[in-house]
């Protein structure tokens, strides 16, 4: 089991990596991002570290990351940005859309976006499949 020190040093460590000022916010934020098994919205991290930043700076932090190749962020049809750590190089793989609670959860790696034709230049692919998760299936 991963404790949330576990998820702290990782984020200080991937910080490092990228050559940048390891602040208590940015490190905070990326731990958080670290240890959610989805995507999470601003103001669901707004509430998780209301006690480490404000909302300017977890927009900064997160536009910071997001900018940097660390955290990549996903739109949904209710128009909400979700962020999640990128936990590998290449974040060409689906998210799937739940109409019933709302949540976004990156898919399987092997979800892969379709290729495209010679002289086209891919750089970024957002696909969101849609439907229930499982819990809200039942």
């Amino acid at each position: 089991m991963t404790n949330s020190s576990d998820f702290d040093l990782r984020a200080r460590e991937c910080l490092a990596r990228h050559g940048a000022r390891i602040t208590r916010a940015r490190c905070a934020v990326l731990a958080r991002l670290f240890a959610s098994a989805r995507p999470l919205s601003h103001h669901e991290l707004e509430q998780q570290l209301a006690e480490v930043c404000d909302r300017v700076t977890l927009y900064r932090v997160l536009n910071w990351l997001v900018d940097q190749g660390v955290a990549h962020k996903v739109s949904s049809e209710d128009r909400v940005w979700r962020f999640s750590a990128e936990n590998h190089t290449d974040h060409r793989h689906a998210h799937f859309h739940c109409h019933g609670c709302g949540m976004v959860f990156c898919m399987d790696a092997k979800a892969r976006a379709p290729s495209v034709p010679q002289g086209f230049d891919l750089q970024d692919v957002e696909m969101t499949l849609r439907g229930l998760c499982p819990e809200c299936a039942q």
